[in-house]
C-alpha cells in the first residue's frame, strides 16, 4: 500500500496527489506512467506520472474523476493509502537537444507534459508551452510550466485567462514567429488531431501521447490498439507516445467515444 502524502484539487473533478513510491520515483522517466488501484475492488488505472521527487521518494498524479474508480482515487484524502501502484511502465520520451521545443497540452493532459517540458529544457532546448482549456479555471500547473520553460502561452476559449482561442492559434502563432524544430503534444484526441494536422502543415516532427485510450496497461486486453502508419500498435506497450503525422486520429475518435459511456 501507498501513502498518499499530498492533495491538491485543481478543480471538483480535477486532483492532484502526491503518493509514496520511492522504487518507482527513482526509475521514471519522463513519458512513463503508473497503473494504480485505490482498494481492492478498484479497476486499474492507468495514470502518467506527472512528476517525482527522489529526495522525498514521492511520485505526482493528477487525477480526473470520471469514472467510478477514477473518483473513488480522488476521494481519498492526505493520510489514506492507495491499494496499490504498478510501474514506472510504457517507453519513455526521447529527449535529445534539438532547438525549439512547442509544447501543446490541453487540459488534464498538462500534467503528463510536464515531466516532458522538463526534460526537453535540462537537455538544454529553449522550450515554449501552449497551455489550453476551455476557461482559466481548468488551467493547471500554469506556475510549474513557467519554472521549467522558457515561455507559455495561455489560450482559453472564452478568453477567461490568456488570449481567447484554440490552442492551435497559439501553437502557430510561435511557428509563425520563429523556427520550431519539434513540437510535443498531449490533450484530448481531437486537440492533438488538429495540432498535428497544424504542424504537418509546417513539417514540424511532432508527438502525440495517446494515453487516454489505455484500459489494463499492460497489452493484456488490447483495448488501446491504434492504427500509427498503417500498422497495428499497443499505446500501453508501444507508447503512449508515437509520431503524431502517422496517428489515425480519426480511428483513434472513434473507439474512445465507444468507451464514453462506461464506468458512469
Amino acid at each position: 500500500m501507498n501513502l498518499i502524502v499530498k492533495k491538491k484539487y485543481f478543480s471538483p473533478n480535477v486532483a492532484m496527489l502526491r503518493i509514496e513510491a520511492p522504487r518507482i520515483a527513482k526509475a521514471r522517466r519522463a513519458g512513463n506512467f503508473v497503473i494504480v488501484r485505490a482498494d481492492a475492488h478498484s479497476e486499474r488505472i492507468p495514470l502518467t506520472i506527472a512528476s517525482a521527487d527522489l529526495n522525498q521518494g514521492t511520485i505526482t498524479l493528477v487525477v480526473q474523476g470520471v469514472g467510478q474508480s477514477s473518483k473513488k482515487l480522488i476521494a481519498l484524502n492526505e493520510g489514506d493509502y492507495v491499494h496499490d501502484i504498478v510501474g514506472p511502465l510504457g517507453q519513455a520520451t526521447e529527449i535529445e537537444k534539438v532547438g525549439t521545443v512547442v509544447c501543446a497540452g490541453g487540459g488534464v493532459g498538462v500534467a503528463p507534459l510536464l515531466p516532458i517540458v522538463e526534460a526537453f529544457h535540462a537537455a538544454g532546448n529553449r522550450v515554449i508551452v501552449v497551455l489550453a482549456a476551455r476557461t482559466k479555471d481548468l488551467i493547471i500547473l500554469e506556475k510549474e510550466m513557467r519554472q521549467a520553460s522558457d515561455e507559455v502561452l495561455i489560450m482559453t476559449d472564452d478568453g477567461s485567462l490568456g488570449k481567447k482561442g484554440l490552442v492551435t492559434e497559439g501553437v502557430e502563432e510561435v511557428i509563425l514567429r520563429e523556427k520550431v524544430d519539434k513540437c510535443v503534444t498531449i490533450g484530448p484526441a481531437i486537440m492533438m488531431k488538429f495540432v498535428s494536422a497544424l504542424t504537418a502543415k509546417y513539417q514540424i516532427p511532432t508527438i502525440a501521447s495517446l494515453n487516454t485510450i489505455m484500459v489494463d496497461g499492460t497489452g493484456m486486453c488490447g483495448a488501446c490498439r491504434v492504427t500509427v502508419g498503417g500498422k497495428r500498435k499497443f499505446v500501453c506497450v508501444d507508447g503512449p507516445e508515437f509520431d503524431a503525422h502517422q496517428v489515425d486520429f480519426d480511428e483513434l475518435l472513434m473507439r474512445l467515444n465507444s468507451y464514453k459511456d462506461v464506468g458512469k
